[in-house]
Protein backbone atom coordinates (compact mmCIF):
# COMPACT_ATOMS: atom_id res chain seq x y z
CA UNK A 1 0.00 0.00 0.00
CA UNK A 2 1.47 3.58 -0.90
CA UNK A 3 2.03 6.51 1.32
CA UNK A 4 -0.64 8.36 0.10
CA UNK A 5 -3.35 5.08 0.69
CA UNK A 6 -2.10 5.14 4.23
CA UNK A 7 -2.36 8.73 4.92
CA UNK A 8 -5.84 8.79 3.79
CA UNK A 9 -6.52 5.28 5.57
CA UNK A 10 -5.23 6.59 9.14
CA UNK A 11 -7.21 10.09 8.33
CA UNK A 12 -10.15 8.14 8.17
CA UNK A 13 -10.12 5.74 10.77
CA UNK A 14 -9.51 9.07 13.25
CA UNK A 15 -12.60 10.31 11.69
CA UNK A 16 -14.58 7.33 12.62
CA UNK A 17 -12.97 7.06 15.95
CA UNK A 18 -13.90 10.84 16.84
CA UNK A 19 -17.04 10.56 15.17
CA UNK A 20 -18.03 7.38 17.80
CA UNK A 21 -16.37 9.70 20.90
CA UNK A 22 -18.75 12.40 20.23
CA UNK A 23 -21.92 10.25 20.29
CA UNK A 24 -20.62 7.19 23.33
CA UNK A 25 -19.73 10.45 25.62
CA UNK A 26 -21.47 13.53 24.44
CA UNK A 27 -23.55 13.49 27.69
CA UNK A 28 -19.90 14.42 29.11
CA UNK A 29 -19.76 16.88 26.73
CA UNK A 30 -17.32 15.86 24.57
CA UNK A 31 -15.08 18.37 22.93
CA UNK A 32 -12.09 16.86 20.97
CA UNK A 33 -9.43 14.26 21.57
CA UNK A 34 -5.76 14.35 20.68
CA UNK A 35 -4.19 10.85 19.81
CA UNK A 36 -0.48 10.70 19.62
CA UNK A 37 1.50 7.29 18.81
CA UNK A 38 4.51 6.49 21.55
CA UNK A 39 6.57 3.71 21.43
CA UNK A 40 4.22 2.12 24.64
CA UNK A 41 1.15 2.43 23.17
CA UNK A 42 -1.23 5.27 21.80
CA UNK A 43 -1.80 8.05 23.99
CA UNK A 44 -5.57 9.36 23.85
CA UNK A 45 -6.45 12.83 25.50
CA UNK A 46 -9.99 13.26 25.91
CA UNK A 47 -11.16 16.86 26.54
CA UNK A 48 -14.64 17.04 28.12
CA UNK A 49 -16.68 19.51 30.71
CA UNK A 50 -17.40 16.61 33.04
CA UNK A 51 -14.91 13.74 33.64
CA UNK A 52 -16.40 11.69 36.14
CA UNK A 53 -19.08 10.72 33.66
CA UNK A 54 -16.36 9.36 31.18
CA UNK A 55 -14.86 7.24 34.56
CA UNK A 56 -17.60 6.44 35.34
CA UNK A 57 -18.48 4.28 39.11
CA UNK A 58 -15.59 2.89 40.04
CA UNK A 59 -13.62 3.03 36.79
CA UNK A 60 -16.19 1.02 34.61
CA UNK A 61 -16.74 3.63 31.69
CA UNK A 62 -12.85 4.41 31.10
CA UNK A 63 -12.59 0.61 31.05
CA UNK A 64 -15.18 -0.19 28.64
CA UNK A 65 -13.96 2.95 26.14
CA UNK A 66 -10.49 1.58 26.50
CA UNK A 67 -11.59 -2.12 25.16
CA UNK A 68 -13.34 -0.63 22.83
CA UNK A 69 -10.90 1.80 21.58
CA UNK A 70 -8.41 -1.35 21.31
CA UNK A 71 -10.58 -3.91 19.67
CA UNK A 72 -13.03 -2.08 17.33
CA UNK A 73 -10.72 0.36 16.48
CA UNK A 74 -7.10 -1.00 16.49
CA UNK A 75 -5.58 1.20 18.92
CA UNK A 76 -2.25 -0.43 20.29
CA UNK A 77 -2.41 -0.57 23.98
CA UNK A 78 -4.51 2.90 24.33
CA UNK A 79 -3.83 5.12 26.80
CA UNK A 80 -6.47 7.21 28.11
CA UNK A 81 -6.31 10.52 30.17
CA UNK A 82 -9.08 12.81 30.60
CA UNK A 83 -8.78 17.11 30.29
CA UNK A 84 -11.34 19.35 31.88
CA UNK A 85 -11.97 21.69 29.65
CA UNK A 86 -12.24 25.00 31.71
CA UNK A 87 -14.94 27.51 29.32
CA UNK A 88 -16.92 25.31 27.73
CA UNK A 89 -18.39 28.69 25.93
CA UNK A 90 -15.18 28.40 24.28
CA UNK A 91 -15.12 25.13 22.78
CA UNK A 92 -16.93 25.06 18.91
CA UNK A 93 -18.03 21.21 19.41
CA UNK A 94 -19.49 21.82 22.86
CA UNK A 95 -21.64 24.68 21.77
CA UNK A 96 -22.66 23.17 18.54
CA UNK A 97 -23.84 19.72 20.25
CA UNK A 98 -25.88 22.31 22.82
CA UNK A 99 -27.27 23.72 20.34
CA UNK A 100 -28.42 21.04 18.32
CA UNK A 101 -29.77 18.99 21.44
CA UNK A 102 -32.11 22.67 22.28
CA UNK A 103 -33.52 22.30 18.32
CA UNK A 104 -34.00 18.36 19.05
CA UNK A 105 -36.50 19.56 22.03
CA UNK A 106 -38.21 21.62 20.05
CA UNK A 107 -36.78 25.19 20.66
CA UNK A 108 -37.32 27.73 18.09
CA UNK A 109 -33.90 27.63 16.02
CA UNK A 110 -33.91 31.54 16.17
CA UNK A 111 -34.19 31.54 20.01
CA UNK A 112 -31.28 28.75 20.34
CA UNK A 113 -28.84 30.72 17.95
CA UNK A 114 -29.61 33.81 19.90
CA UNK A 115 -28.88 31.90 23.10
CA UNK A 116 -26.01 30.63 22.01
CA UNK A 117 -24.37 33.74 20.44
CA UNK A 118 -25.01 35.19 24.26
CA UNK A 119 -23.67 32.54 26.29
CA UNK A 120 -20.39 32.29 24.06
CA UNK A 121 -19.68 36.30 24.06
CA UNK A 122 -20.31 36.29 27.67
CA UNK A 123 -17.68 33.66 27.75
CA UNK A 124 -14.92 35.39 26.91
CA UNK A 125 -14.80 35.18 23.36
CA UNK A 126 -13.78 38.16 20.83
CA UNK A 127 -16.31 37.56 18.13
CA UNK A 128 -18.65 34.62 17.07
CA UNK A 129 -20.37 33.51 13.99
CA UNK A 130 -23.26 30.86 13.82
CA UNK A 131 -24.15 29.79 10.48
CA UNK A 132 -27.75 27.87 10.44
CA UNK A 133 -29.09 25.44 6.96
CA UNK A 134 -31.52 23.37 6.09
CA UNK A 135 -35.14 23.57 6.49
CA UNK A 136 -35.54 25.76 8.89
CA UNK A 137 -39.14 26.95 8.29
CA UNK A 138 -40.89 25.38 5.00
CA UNK A 139 -39.96 22.81 2.70
CA UNK A 140 -37.14 25.15 0.92
CA UNK A 141 -34.13 24.84 2.47
CA UNK A 142 -32.94 27.84 3.76
CA UNK A 143 -29.62 29.26 6.09
CA UNK A 144 -29.16 32.07 7.92
CA UNK A 145 -25.74 34.12 9.51
CA UNK A 146 -25.37 35.31 12.71
CA UNK A 147 -22.41 37.27 13.39
CA UNK A 148 -21.68 39.40 16.81
CA UNK A 149 -18.25 41.07 18.09
CA UNK A 150 -14.91 40.69 16.12
CA UNK A 151 -14.49 37.61 13.88
CA UNK A 152 -11.29 37.68 11.08
CA UNK A 153 -12.92 36.47 8.21
CA UNK A 154 -9.12 35.32 6.26
CA UNK A 155 -5.83 35.65 6.37
CA UNK A 156 -3.13 34.20 9.19
CA UNK A 157 -5.20 36.33 12.43
CA UNK A 158 -7.97 33.75 11.09
CA UNK A 159 -5.85 30.34 10.59
CA UNK A 160 -4.60 31.56 14.61
CA UNK A 161 -7.55 32.78 16.46
CA UNK A 162 -10.41 31.02 14.91
CA UNK A 163 -11.76 28.09 15.20
CA UNK A 164 -15.29 26.07 14.62
CA UNK A 165 -16.69 22.86 14.56
CA UNK A 166 -19.62 21.36 12.53
CA UNK A 167 -22.86 19.58 14.05
CA UNK A 168 -25.92 17.92 12.42
CA UNK A 169 -29.44 17.61 14.09
CA UNK A 170 -32.61 15.54 12.48
CA UNK A 171 -35.85 17.63 13.59
CA UNK A 172 -39.44 17.28 12.20
CA UNK A 173 -38.47 19.24 9.24
CA UNK A 174 -35.46 17.80 8.45
CA UNK A 175 -31.78 17.82 8.61
CA UNK A 176 -30.36 21.07 9.91
CA UNK A 177 -26.52 21.77 9.99
CA UNK A 178 -24.97 24.09 12.41
CA UNK A 179 -21.94 25.82 11.96
CA UNK A 180 -20.32 27.91 15.65
CA UNK A 181 -16.73 29.88 14.53
CA UNK A 182 -15.32 31.33 17.78
CA UNK A 183 -12.24 33.79 17.90
CA UNK A 184 -10.50 34.08 20.93
CA UNK A 185 -8.39 37.13 21.76
CA UNK A 186 -5.99 34.79 24.03
CA UNK A 187 -4.70 33.45 21.07
CA UNK A 188 -3.38 36.90 19.16
CA UNK A 189 0.50 37.30 19.58
CA UNK A 190 0.92 40.93 20.09
CA UNK A 191 3.59 42.47 17.84
CA UNK A 192 4.96 44.99 19.52
CA UNK A 193 4.61 46.10 23.13
CA UNK A 194 4.60 49.32 23.90
CA UNK A 195 2.78 49.95 26.42
CA UNK A 196 4.36 51.22 30.02
CA UNK A 197 2.76 50.32 33.63
CA UNK A 198 3.15 51.39 36.86
CA UNK A 199 5.39 48.89 38.78
CA UNK A 200 2.45 48.97 41.36
CA UNK A 201 -0.31 47.99 39.27
CA UNK A 202 2.17 45.50 38.05
CA UNK A 203 2.61 43.83 41.18
CA UNK A 204 -1.19 43.87 42.24
CA UNK A 205 -1.87 42.04 38.89
CA UNK A 206 0.68 39.18 39.38
CA UNK A 207 -1.00 38.92 42.85
CA UNK A 208 -4.44 38.80 41.60
CA UNK A 209 -3.46 35.99 39.37
CA UNK A 210 -1.55 34.13 42.05
CA UNK A 211 -4.78 34.23 43.99
CA UNK A 212 -6.97 32.84 40.78
CA UNK A 213 -8.89 30.01 42.55
CA UNK A 214 -8.97 28.21 39.52
CA UNK A 215 -6.23 26.16 38.97
CA UNK A 216 -5.09 22.91 37.26
CA UNK A 217 -5.46 19.81 39.52
CA UNK A 218 -3.81 16.61 38.14
CA UNK A 219 -4.97 13.16 39.85
CA UNK A 220 -4.64 9.91 38.95
CA UNK A 221 -6.86 7.30 39.52
CA UNK A 222 -6.30 3.61 39.44
CA UNK A 223 -8.62 1.59 37.04
CA UNK A 224 -7.94 -2.67 37.15
CA UNK A 225 -4.00 -2.49 36.14
CA UNK A 226 -4.02 0.87 34.53
CA UNK A 227 -3.59 4.51 35.81
CA UNK A 228 -6.04 6.71 34.22
CA UNK A 229 -4.80 10.55 34.00
CA UNK A 230 -7.43 13.64 35.07
CA UNK A 231 -7.25 16.94 34.63
CA UNK A 232 -9.56 19.04 36.12
CA UNK A 233 -10.04 22.67 37.13
CA UNK A 234 -10.39 23.91 41.16
CA UNK A 235 -12.82 26.28 42.11
CA UNK A 236 -14.79 25.36 39.22
CA UNK A 237 -18.91 25.40 40.56
CA UNK A 238 -21.32 24.20 38.17
CA UNK A 239 -25.04 23.21 39.28
CA UNK A 240 -25.42 20.50 36.80
CA UNK A 241 -23.66 17.34 36.53
CA UNK A 242 -24.18 16.12 32.74
CA UNK A 243 -24.86 17.85 29.73
CA UNK A 244 -28.60 16.70 30.22
CA UNK A 245 -28.63 18.64 32.79
CA UNK A 246 -27.12 22.02 31.30
CA UNK A 247 -29.78 21.97 28.41
CA UNK A 248 -32.50 21.65 30.77
CA UNK A 249 -31.53 24.58 32.46
CA UNK A 250 -31.19 26.72 29.69
CA UNK A 251 -34.75 25.53 27.97
CA UNK A 252 -36.52 28.26 31.22
CA UNK A 253 -34.18 30.78 30.34
CA UNK A 254 -34.11 30.67 26.38
CA UNK A 255 -37.60 30.85 26.58
CA UNK A 256 -37.21 34.69 27.91
CA UNK A 257 -35.76 35.35 24.31
CA UNK A 258 -36.78 38.01 22.39
CA UNK A 259 -36.80 36.83 19.18
CA UNK A 260 -36.60 39.90 16.05
CA UNK A 261 -39.97 38.84 14.83
CA UNK A 262 -41.48 39.80 18.50
CA UNK A 263 -39.66 42.59 18.68
CA UNK A 264 -41.33 44.13 15.24
CA UNK A 265 -44.52 43.06 16.62
CA UNK A 266 -44.38 45.15 19.93
CA UNK A 267 -43.06 48.29 17.94
CA UNK A 268 -46.55 47.78 15.34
Amino acid sequence: MSAVKNVIKDNYSMMLLKDYLREAIKDAGFSHAEISKTPVGTRVALHVTRPGIVIGRKGTGIRALTEKLATDFGLKNPQISVVEIEKPELAPSVMCNRMASHLERGTAFRRATMWTLKQIMEGGAMGVQITISGKLRGDRSAFEKHTQGILPRAGHHAELVVSEDIAHVKTAMGLIGIRIRIAMKEKIVPEFEMKVENPKKVKANQDKKASDPKKVKVEEIVVGDDKVEVVKIEGKKDEAESESEVIALEEKKIEKIETLEEEEAKLK
